[in-house]
């Protein structure tokens, strides 16, 4: 286990250490630096069934009513895991860059984070809980299992702060992800004879037609003020068995970026309602969603207006906006006012910078992002 040898938390000594530990097959190593971190500064850490890495400061009350400062509770959470291949820490001086996998995306955020954690000075009534999960990248099971336990801590909070890499804007709301197939079935024939049998390819034409035209229907969700438009989007396609036989079977994979209100049930019900008025009364469809062990990332929105955002808006300069990706902040939103917030962009000018080979961190943005949470919980807990 690395050794700690600073009592004064540095964010840019942590993340330097943090990048050079690769954590896109394995976090437990990350999960052993980032404890004995915490455990470093004096504060407990512990590691729940889930692979959570919890931390506490102050008392355990929380208040219902939120900005009175009295028992006010703040959630800051990120994640440890990072996308493969793991790309090796390098320090750029001249450009004031940290390179290396999960450098933005997301031990930047992390670091930043822990320095407001670190700082934070809350009342015996007050608390600020750190809850890092294990499994963004893939399935989010940490995330779920900390929201759906009956002692969850995010029940009683009063804000969510989400680390990702924002450019220092404050985040308020992202669309949801969902993914499933539709599949068609027919009877298969020799296509010498195609009139005997029935078409499951061709029967694809007016499920594509229909796809085009299923946000136009009269109670489709309206544009999002944030967010936009839904999208759904064919993305992968498989069928047929044989070059001369009719195809009894087709499968097309869809991908739905929704936008609130519209939950995964809603979803799937308007769809097969669409799907089946335009499909040929001798095909058969059915949709089903990807089998997945957590719920979909569903779409979700913050009150601009909401004290979390204010404060942190005003502490770090930068825009409220949406976040242009799926975050856990979709679940822990459901239950508390939730912002995505960290140094980083996801691309530049030249490309994709996380998860990409080329992933960094600005070293200012990061003490930047570390200054801002600092003060952000300063005046929530004031």
């Amino acid at each position: 286990m690395t050794e700690i040898t600073t009592e004064q938390f540095d964010p840019i000594d942590f993340l330097e250490t943090a990048v050079q530990h690769a954590s896109n097959e394995d976090v437990e190593p990350m999960r052993e630096y980032l404890c004995e971190t915490i455990e470093a500064q004096g504060v407990s850490a512990r590691v729940d069934d889930a692979g959570n890495v919890l931390a506490t400061r102050g008392g355990d009350a929380a208040s219902d009513e939120f900005g009175g400062g009295e028992g006010a509770h703040i959630l800051l959470n990120t994640h440890i895991d990072t996308v493969s291949p793991h790309v090796p820490y390098e320090r750029d001086d001249e450009a004031g860059l940290i390179h290396g996998r999960g450098s933005c995306d997301a031990k930047g955020p992390l670091a930043a984070l822990l320095s407001a954690f670190f700082a934070a000075d809350p009342r015996s009534n007050q608390r600020v809980t750190l809850a890092i999960t294990p499994d963004e990248e893939v399935l989010s099971t940490g995330a779920y299992d900390l929201v759906a336990r009956e002692d969850s801590p995010v029940d009683t909070a009063d804000g969510v702060i989400v680390g990702e890499p924002t450019n220092l804007d404050v985040c308020t709301a992202a669309k949801g992800r969902f993914q499933g197939t539709v599949r068609l079935s027919g009877a298969s024939a020799h296509a010498a004879q195609p009139e005997s049998g029935t078409n499951a390819i061709a029967a694809l034409e007016s499920v594509l037609s229909a796809l085009s035209t299923f946000d136009e229907r009269t109670d489709s969700p309206p544009a999002h003020d944030q967010l936009g438009s839904a999208t759904l989007t064919p993305t992968v396609v498989d069928g047929g068995e044989s070059t001369n036989q009719v195809p009894a079977e087709c499968v097309l994979t869809v991908d739905r970026r929704s936008v609130p209100p519209e939950t995964t049930d809603q979803f799937r019900d308007a769809l097969m309602s669409h799907l089946r008025d335009a499909v040929p009364v001798d095909v058969g469809v059915e949709f089903r969603f990807t089998d997945r062990p957590t719920p979909f990332l569903e779409a979700w929105d913050t009150d601009p207006d909401a004290p979390v955002v204010e404060a942190l808006a005003s502490a770090s300069g930068g825009e409220i906006r949406p976040f242009t990706a799926a975050t856990e902040a979709s679940y822990f939103a459901q239950n508390a006012p939730t912002v995505v917030f960290g140094p980083g962009v996801l691309a530049d000018d030249e490309g994709a910078v996380a998860h990409s080979p080329q992933e960094y961190v600005r070293i200012e943005q990061v003490r930047r992002a570390a200054r801002a949470l600092e003060k952000t919980l300063e005046r929530l807990l004031a």
